[in-house]
């Protein structure tokens, strides 16, 4: 895990202690759960709460790139330079249109990655062995998961303190959940000690539908105070976002999917602040 870095100023007799940021693995091994949108608008919401965040998009779909306006055809070195030839991160980041967020850009050959990364040394801990090293002073780092549990999921899990589980209120979705929650449990038994779920936030919630209220219910009774109150809402506005490259806080800051966004990152932060005590 991360420990704070000292960093030397012009005093020798004088040190800044660089605060460690906090490491959230956004992740559901099942597909269309809201998880990228997550990921790209809880971003923008923390940054737009003065947080400084960074991004990094370790799905071969590159959907988060997409949402920001990251262009990944350009000659950049992105999340796969850093995990296969070992580049900094700092080399990797891109700024997005979002004062405060930087991402570190998915590339088409992670779909390779995983092949590739079979024969290499310390193979699930790539991620976290670039974090380690990070000299920019973010709060925290978001890392937008594949929707399997393969090496590139794994090495977001071995580098991150903390879960963040997107559910969809849907039956299936419940299915999907059991499924997490044991390959957290095989990956702190294995490789991560430390992690946990940070929390649950339910998506695509229509009021309308009572089986939306069947699955929250039945969430919140088994996951208890680890389910956000916040829910984000099934939004047109939300699905329309990514086509325009922008996050919905910057396509429509009034809808409601912004709003819920908003909540969602001021409950995270008071629920931090609050542990921190």
């Amino acid at each position: 895990m991360l420990m704070p870095q000292v960093t030397e100023t012009e005093s020798p007799h004088m040190a800044i202690v660089k605060k460690a940021p906090r490491i959230i693995a956004v992740a559901n091994q099942k597909g269309g759960v809201g998880k990228t949108t997550t990921a790209v608008n809880l971003a923008t919401a923390l940054a737009a709460n003065e947080m400084r965040v960074l991004l990094i998009d370790i799905d071969s779909q590159g959907n988060a790139s997409t949402g920001l306006n990251i262009d990944k055809r350009n000659e950049q070195q992105t999340v796969y330079d850093l995990l296969i030839n070992e580049v900094s991160i700092e080399e990797t980041l891109a700024q997005s249109a979002v004062p405060g967020l930087d991402v570190v850009p998915a590339s088409v050959h992670l779909a390779g990655a995983e092949l590739e990364l079979l024969e290499a040394d310390g193979r699930e801990f790539r991620l976290a062995r670039s974090l380690e090293g990070l000299s920019i002073n973010y709060d925290y780092v978001l890392i937008d998961c594949p929707p399997a549990l393969g090496l590139l999921t794994l090495n977001a899990l071995c580098a991150a303190h903390s879960v963040l589980v997107p559910l969809q209120c849907e039956f299936y979705a419940l299915e999907g959940l059991s499924h997490l929650v044991r390959t957290i449990e095989r990956v702190r038994r294995s490789y991560n000690p430390d992690l946990e779920i940070q929390g649950v936030v339910l998506t695509m919630f229509d009021r309308r539908n009572k089986l939306s209220d069947m699955v929250a219910a039945d969430v919140r009774e088994y996951f208890g105070k680890k389910v956000y109150n916040t829910v984000i809402p099934r939004n047109v506005r939300i699905s329309e976002a990514p086509s325009y490259g922008k996050p919905v806080l910057l396509y429509d800051w009034r809808c409601a999917g912004s709003r819920a966004y908003i909540h969602l990152a001021k409950e995270i932060l008071n629920r931090e602040q609050e542990l921190a005590v």
